[in-house]
């Protein structure tokens, strides 16, 4: 299995049906090379004018690897394997002279693949696909929506890198119409000669606080369990809302707490109050539905993206999964400027919300999550 077009799944919703069912993985697999084997030489990034997208700026707080082994990235990634790869379509007004590149993220290097399309805007985009055997290579076939989930990482990972070197209007793809690229980023020049985007269109979501620094994204790790302490009713109310403005559409938001008063908590219709969703411990069965993982049942708090049914297209399957692992990247964001330890959880089975909390079976399936803690454990194991 090579890249997305050879690798993609012929029924996508077989394939989330599969991975959300109790079966186990098999025996690991070679994960192949962590890169694919681009064609032509490997070409440095040039420095950027005045006027220019710094490519080499952007690339460095979104996507590099910070170590030999290719492991550690400003993206997370499932299992730390790091599936997505990335074609730049670089118009005018960048560091890179018009054309199509990939991007070599272990040397920061790029290929040359040829001329850009015709009507490519100023700016560049950045085109997302995955290779698949990456991640199926450990994951079998739970990989799918982790594919998705780190995907949706990725994005937020380039588009928070174009927020903190100032770009105004950068735009993420993320609706799962296309299968490749599965999303896109787009930014634009610093001199604005992109075309504005319409009067009537949202505001880009942003973590709590504003735009990111550069040091905030290369700082950003996810924090090995355990993690306890609750968050504050403030930190998890800011959490809970970057989420919900990142992610909206076909996913609800809601935290599980515990003691005092266990049970869901999601925000208030006004949007920025905190109401009970549901009552009761429910952290237990989460660690129980994230592949066993049992320090989840321990984590502070834990933030839940919910929905596609099990009747959801591939359309519907890939949007979803995308805006949660965006929307949740955003979030871990928003955790770490209120002093929280955090963690991505995307391996689910059996994770049927819904139906545990009494509603029609198979209608509201959790997605992904961020565990959520005021500890970590280096501090666990000094006290």
């Amino acid at each position: 299995m090579e890249h997305l077009r050879e690798g993609h799944p012929p029924d996508l919703a077989a394939a989330l049906a599969r991975a959300r069912s109790p079966e186990r993985p098999g025996p690991a697999t070679s994960a192949g090379t962590a890169v694919p084997t681009w064609p032509g030489p490997p070409l440095p990034i040039p420095e950027a004018g005045p006027a220019e997208v710094d490519l080499s700026a952007l690339l460095r707080l979104s996507l590099a690897a910070s170590d030999a082994s290719g492991r550690l990235r400003p993206a997370p990634s499932a299992g730390a394997l790091h599936p997505v790869d990335t074609a730049l379509v670089v118009g005018a007004g960048c560091s890179l002279p018009p054309g199509r590149y990939a991007y070599d993220p272990l040397r920061h290097r790029v290929h040359h693949l040829g001329r850009q399309p015709g009507g490519t805007p100023p700016g560049v985009t950045a085109e997302l696909s995955v290779t698949a055997r990456r991640t199926v290579s450990h994951y079998g076939h739970r990989a799918w929506p982790l594919l998705l989930l780190d995907t949706g990482h990725a994005t937020a990972a380039l588009f928070l890198a174009a927020r903190a070197l100032g770009a105004d209007e950068p735009r993420a793809r993320l609706d799962g119409r296309t299968g490749n690229p599965l999303a896109t980023v787009h930014i634009p020049p610093p001199d604005g000669r992109s075309p504005a985007p319409p009067a009537d269109t949202p505001r880009a979501p942003e973590p709590s606080g504003g735009p990111p620094t550069p040091a905030e994204l290369l700082a950003r790790r996810s924090t090995p369990p355990p993690m306890p302490g609750a968050p504050s009713r403030d930190a998890l109310r800011a959490v809970l809302t970057t989420a919900a403005r990142a992610g909206t559409g076909d996913l609800r938001w809601c935290a599980a707490v515990g003691p005092p008063r266990p049970g869901l908590m999601e925000l208030a219709p006004d949007g920025t109050t905190l109401r009970r969703y549901a009552a009761g411990e429910t952290r237990p069965t989460l660690a129980a539905w994230a592949a066993g993982q049992a320090w989840i049942a321990d984590a502070g708090a834990v933030l839940l993206a919910h929905g596609c049914p099990a009747d959801a297209d591939a359309p519907h399957i890939r949007r979803a999964h995308l805006r949660a692992g965006f929307a949740v990247h955003l979030a871990h964001i928003t955790a770490r400027r209120h002093g929280l330890a955090a963690r991505p959880v995307g391996s689910w089975q059996q994770a049927d919300l819904g139906a545990a909390l009494g509603a029609a079976p198979e209608r509201d399936w959790v997605v992904h999550a961020l565990a959520l803690g005021t500890r970590h454990a280096d501090e666990e194991n000094t006290t």
